[in-house]
């Protein structure tokens, strides 16, 4: 099935951050597109889930570049805040996508919810769905998640997003404090991509 192994693609998202992580998963070997080459702006991400999301942005730009392309959507859910920001994680950040004003509508929505959640352990899970999508319309996504805890203040200035605040289960630092070869060995990213690798 070597016709099948990928060596060329886009990895479909104006996310430096996310960007930056699905290129180092991928292999080196691969000839890696990004967005900006084209200078192409995402589509509206109007589906109701994340891979109706993901799948949504790899078929747009493929059509758009005529090109293989890898695209992701992920978000961060919190139990008690009945799995919310969810698909809507980025846009909790207002127009820019600014996460520290995400990060602070988070702390504040825990804050109506327990006022006493600061010393309590919050559950959350990220999640990614991966979508690769070929020209001639195949496509194949795979899901990833990993579960944790909130840090009730901001550690850490690596990774991207909710990285500050997200503790994953067996550790004590943050995403944002981690380095990334530590990080991208057990995000949901990177489990997520374990799923679909066997094309690259």
């Amino acid at each position: 099935m070597r016709k099948q192994i990928i060596s060329k693609i886009l990895i479909g998202t104006n996310n430096q951050g996310k960007l930056k992580e699905i290129r180092d998963l991928l292999p080196k070997r691969i000839n890696i597109f990004s967005t900006t080459d084209f200078k192409l702006k995402s589509p509206n991400e109007i589906g109701k889930t994340f891979r109706q999301n993901s799948y949504l942005k790899a078929k747009y730009f493929s059509k758009k570049t005529n090109l293989v392309c890898l695209a992701d959507d992920s978000g961060l859910e919190i139990k008690i805040l009945n799995n919310k920001p969810g698909i809507y994680s980025a846009r909790w950040g207002g127009k820019k996508n600014n996460f520290n004003l995400a990060i602070n509508k988070v702390f504040k929505e825990l804050d109506k919810k327990d006022p006493k959640w600061k010393s309590k352990k919050v559950k959350a899970r990220f999640i990614c769905d991966l979508t690769i999508y070929w020209p001639n319309g195949k496509s194949k996504s795979s899901f990833g998640t990993v579960n944790g805890t909130l840090s009730n203040i901001k550690k850490g200035k690596m990774g991207f997003g909710y990285d500050p605040i997200f503790i994953p289960d067996g550790h004590k630092k943050t995403f944002g404090e981690m380095v990334p070869k530590r990080k991208n060995k057990i995000d949901h990213r990177y489990v997520a991509f374990q799923k679909i690798k066997k094309f690259f």
